[in-house]
């Protein structure tokens, strides 16, 4: 059924309308504080109160629907509030420490969680970002020198709960106990170890003394790395710290060509004397070989002499006198004749022509020698003979 009916008849049927209370034909849209007071009419109903009466009364009425409303709302707000305060995420790189009633709960993972409100406290804390402090200080190595360390510490939180309860200060604890292992550890090296070669091992003790008080403490932290940036003595000693560098470099650069010259010569001599063993082995071998090849020779000649004595003896006679007479220049000429001979220098003529013993030359070479000899000894017999004719002339 229409709102309102041709014919001018009025119908009640229009929502907003109040029997009657609509002005004329007026087809506009509703009052809006006519309904807001019709909502908290009927809030106020819902909430036990009662609704507007007529009269004098409505004043007084509608007061009081007005401040149930607004009880109403601030319940409703309050309750949205306690939801809302109910619940909490947890993101993937934290850890939510829950204390109730101030004491510890437990410890939520990553996610959506759930909380008592105004009974539960939670603190959320970072457990993967690796967070870094600097250390820096002057102290007395075990030598009883000064020497500047600036260290750099890299950790995390490895418990959230000792993060949270155990220590009031974690930070500030962190760099007590550094400070404490730094000492300890420059203290029980030399000044040389903490300057040179030393400071990546001193690097490693640190970390794990750190380490070990970090835990002892509960502080709930983890020590990823800790590096020596930098060991320096005080500045009013750096010049001669330097001088005593350069003297540990120039010793370490001369020990280094030493062992250079080292590894060269000593295998050389190495190389010698196992040359010299060698040659000494290959002359004994030598020497043995021929002794066996002279005894074998002895017993031949032994079995021959036997057999014919006076011959052998005088063959090794004539052998013997070969071997001897060939090794001299002197030329000596058996003659049975009593008269003059003629003396020929037979020496110098041979001297640097005839081969010498032991050597041996192919057939043309020997044989144009001695045809050079003998054309020198006819042309010297020659020459002998005319001079002799003229002396008789």
């Amino acid at each position: 059924m229409a709102w309102n009916e041709p014919g001018g008849n009025r119908n009640d049927n229009d929502p907003w309308g109040n029997g009657g209370g609509r002005r004329g034909n007026d087809q506009g849209p509703p009052d809006l504080d006519e309904a807001l007071k019709k909502g908290l009419d009927k809030l106020n109903k819902m909430l036990g109160g009662k609704g507007k009466k007529s009269g004098g009364s409505g004043g007084s009425s509608g007061g009081a629907g007005s401040f149930g409303a607004v009880v109403a709302l601030g319940a409703i707000l309050l309750v949205g509030y306690v939801i809302f305060q109910s619940f909490y995420t947890v993101d993937e790189q934290e850890r939510a420490v829950v204390l109730r009633f101030g004491e510890y709960s437990k410890t939520e993972s990553p996610g959506l969680r759930f909380k008592v409100p105004l009974i539960d406290d939670v603190t959320k804390v970072r457990v993967t970002s690796v967070r870094t402090a600097q250390s820096s200080g002057q102290m007395l190595t075990q030598d009883e020198n000064l020497v500047t360390v600036d260290l750099q510490v890299q950790y995390r939180v490895g418990d959230a709960r000792d993060y949270v309860l155990n220590v009031r200060d974690s930070n500030q604890a962190l760099a007590f106990a550094t400070d404490s292992a730094l000492r300890h550890e420059v203290g029980s090296s030399s000044l040389d170890d903490v300057l040179t070669e030393g400071r990546a091992e001193l690097a490693v003790r640190v970390e794990q003394r750190l380490q070990g008080f970090l835990k002892e403490y509960g502080t709930g932290l983890e020590i990823v790395r800790v590096n020596v940036e930098s060991t320096q003595p005080p500045a009013a000693v750096q010049d001669a710290f330097r001088e005593v560098q350069r003297a540990r470099e120039d010793e370490q650069r001369v020990k280094e060509e030493a062992e250079t010259y080292r590894n060269k010569v000593v295998p050389e001599a190495r190389g010698q004397a196992q040359r010299m063993l060698e040659e000494a082995s290959a002359y004994k071998q030598e020497v043995i070989e021929r002794a066996r090849g002279e005894t074998a020779r002895f017993l031949e000649l032994l079995a021959v002499y036997q057999m014919a004595p006076e011959v052998t003896r005088e063959r090794m006679y004539l052998q013997t006198l070969e071997s001897v007479l060939s090794n001299s220049s002197k030329i000596l000429v058996d003659t049975e004749s009593s008269g003059n001979m003629m003396y020929l220098p037979l020496d110098r003529l041979t001297q640097g022509s005839l081969p010498r013993s032991g050597s041996q030359s192919s057939g043309t070479g020997g044989e144009m020698d001695i045809q050079s000899v003998t054309d020198q000894v006819i042309q010297e017999i020659r020459t002998r003979q005319e001079a002799n004719t003229r002396r008789s002339r």
